[in-house]
């Protein structure tokens, strides 16, 4: 069930499209935030100083070493007998939508979309800040 509460928080960022190869391939090449959603629900909110275009080609393609994301779904697929494939990590995010937004200083952005989603795939969920802190 999607999350609309928190709707106005994506409104600089793309419509969803699907999370497959030819999505990332369209992706910018600059700085910014991504979010991965699953049936409407964000799972995942990432950033890059560098590039988007290839910081969800590693998400999707990569390897565990080389994504939290890919690492996160791959322990979710894993089965007492056999690791999640990269193939099998990227079939499951193809089914997923993705969303981003360019921008110079992602790292506040990506703070409060955490905060605000708690996706199930980010590893540490930041404590929202008191006004008063200078942090």
């Amino acid at each position: 069930m999607p999350d609309t509460a928190h709707d106005d928080l994506l409104a600089g960022f793309t419509a969803p499209q699907l999370y497959t190869r030819e999505t990332v391939a369209d992706a910018p090449r600059g700085p910014g935030v991504h979010v991965v959603l699953d049936d409407g629900v964000v799972i995942y909110v990432g950033r890059t100083r560098r590039g988007l275009r290839d910081r969800l080609r590693r998400h999707l393609t990569g390897n565990r070493d080389s994504s939290v994301l890919h690492d996160q779904v791959g322990q979710d697929l894993d089965t007492p007998d056999n690791a999640a494939s990269a193939a099998d990590i990227e079939g499951w995010l193809g089914r997923c939508d993705v969303r981003w937004q360019e921008m110079d200083n992602p790292e506040g952005t990506k703070e409060a979309l955490v905060v605000a989603f708690k996706p199930r795939f980010n590893r540490q969920v930041p404590k929202p800040r008191d006004a008063g802190d200078d942090e």
